[in-house]
């Protein structure tokens, strides 16, 4: 059986809004991530989706340790690091890694590509067979870049590049996990898919486990084998990637995959739409009970007054889980449009 790697349990982070004249004082506390419960396992690629400010990164950045949080727990091969100092963390560094968003802003105009690959080992007292810079010239060529590359600076590569750059550092320290916080969000399509398909390549080759961030359904389809979707700070659903795109119980899943552009099928009828009602709540003041249920069509009384548990809904396969008291049918296809919100509703029916 697969040994689970990286585990979060109610993992939560609060951060403080300060207000008051001439005295500041705490008035409120952004809730970004409340309660996260997810589990990657050794070797696999493990996907989270959602949309922008839902709290994907800032987990990312509480399961590498960058973040300290304000409750639950990190367990990294069943050891708990969530409170350990920086001695405690020092053999555990090298093995959760990071990869970033931004390619531009992530590596030091400053440095050579060289020295930015071999930093991390000298931090970390790590002396490969045949040199740093050896190591640092293969780790360019894994990564698709010619070793000539060594000494040039970020200011003369692509934004593509770039990021395979950044691919090269997380892998200098041969890590048993990679956080990916949406490393394809800031490329071009076409560059996407060649990044996309490297960090596939090195996961496959190495064994890698991965906890790949994205808002990019179709990019997360590709590359996970599981799937969770995120909503304003809590896991709403998490299953196999085949159960997920196809099987979606949550709602706000339905939902986000119903947004997927996708051409008509083979009889000329084109997939379900479904608009939202309204925008995201704020995480400052998040709604009582399930926080999906204000934009969510099946929404009763009970969404309102209790929190929904991520349970395996019936009908679900083994390890799909879902949190919602109405969940959907196991099929969920329709043929009409629902529009959820009544102002687009008005504005289509003046048309």
């Amino acid at each position: 059986m697969t040994e689970d790697i990286l585990v979060a349990e109610g993992l939560t982070k609060h951060f403080p809004v300060m207000g008051g004249f001439p005295v500041r004082r705490r008035v409120g506390a952004v809730q970004a991530v409340d309660g996260v419960d997810l589990t990657v396992r050794t070797g696999e690629s493990f996907g989270l989706v959602g949309e922008s400010g839902c709290g994907k990164s800032t987990t990312g950045r509480l399961l590498t340790r960058l973040l300290e949080p304000t409750a639950g727990r990190v367990l990294y091969r069943g050891q708990d690091i969530t409170r350990a100092g920086r001695r405690q963390l020092a053999s555990i560094r090298s093995e959760i890694q990071m990869i970033f968003q931004d390619p531009y802003a992530s590596l030091n105009p400053r440095q050579t590509v060289g020295r930015i690959i071999t930093g991390p080992m000298e931090i970390n007292g790590i002396a490969p067979p045949g040199g740093r810079e050896a190591r640092a010239r293969e780790l360019l060529e894994v990564v698709g870049l010619s070793p000539e590359h060594y000494n040039r600076f970020p200011h003369e590569f692509s934004g593509g590049q770039r990021q395979r750059v950044g691919v090269a550092r997380a892998l200098a320290l041969e890590p048993k996990v990679i956080v990916a916080d949406e490393p394809v969000s800031a490329l071009d399509v076409s560059i996407q898919a060649q990044v996309v398909n490297l960090l596939r390549r090195v996961q496959r080759e190495l064994g890698i486990a991965f906890l790949f961030i994205a808002h990019d359904l179709a990019v997360v389809r590709h590359f996970s084998q599981r799937v969770a979707v995120m909503y304003l700070g809590r896991i709403v659903e998490v299953g196999g990637r085949q159960d997920i795109y196809e099987h979606p119980r949550h709602p706000y899943t339905h939902a986000l995959l119903s947004a997927v552009p996708q051409p008509a099928d083979a009889t000329g009828t084109a997939r379900e739409r479904i608009r939202l009602a309204g925008d995201v709540p704020s995480p400052v003041l998040p709604p009582s009970g399930c926080r999906f249920r204000t934009r969510c069509w099946k929404a009763q009384e009970v969404c309102a007054t209790q929190v929904p548990p991520l349970v395996r809904a019936e009908g679900s396969a083994e390890g799909h889980l879902a949190a919602c008291h109405f969940p959907e049918p196991p099929t969920v296809e329709r043929d009409t449009e629902v529009i959820l919100d009544p102002a687009l509703r008005s504005a289509e029916g003046q048309g």
